[in-house]
């Protein structure tokens, strides 16, 4: 047996601003991020009215300084490079899937990184994942995956690995799998 779904509520203004207000004050979000949270609370986020309450809810919050994508931006990337050790394409890439235009991400990452060595970033990210020097190939292949996840690129990887004394045969093979 099925329960028939409530009726999806009217917000007003005010309402959806309370409760935009409410969503901001848990976490930083992003606009796209929260207009997407408010369309669930709008009837008919596609219609003209929909949309437009949306907007001036967005632009309230915009006016008042709770929301600003290029100090989420900036925020988001600082945290991930200081404590998860991410690399600089790990970073560029959670923010485009927030919904942050890429000039503004741009911006953000690279005021971010600008002083980051990224050899010694990834060494961090390393020592903070417990990985050590591989004993074989198949433990070489896992590290360099979970660094270019990581965001790290592959010259960065290959420089690690070659100062581990990984075999030529092995790097190659990974630096064609990856390209």
């Amino acid at each position: 047996m099925s329960f028939p779904r409530p009726k999806k509520r009217t917000y007003s203004e005010d309402e959806l601003y309370e409760y935009a207000v409410g969503a901001l004050a848990r976490r930083m979000r992003t606009v796209a991020e929260l207009k997407r949270l408010m369309r669930a609370r709008v009837e008919e986020p596609e219609a003209e009215y929909g949309h437009t309450l949306i907007e001036l809810v967005v632009r309230r919050l915009k006016d008042q300084g709770y929301l600003n994508d290029s100090q989420y931006a900036a925020s988001f990337s600082s945290l991930r490079r200081d404590n998860q050790k991410f690399g600089r394409m790990r970073v560029i890439t959670d923010l485009k899937t927030k919904g942050v235009h890429g000039d503004v991400i741009d911006k953000a990452v690279g005021a971010a990184y600008e002083e980051v060595d990224e050899e010694k970033q990834a060494r961090e990210y390393l020592r903070k994942k417990r990985l050590m020097k591989p004993k074989d190939q198949k433990q070489v292949a896992r590290i360099f995956r979970q660094l270019a996840r990581a965001g790290f690129r592959t010259k960065t990887i290959m420089a690690i690995l070659k100062k581990w004394d990984v075999d030529d045969e092995t790097l190659s093979a990974l630096e064609s799998e990856s390209a």
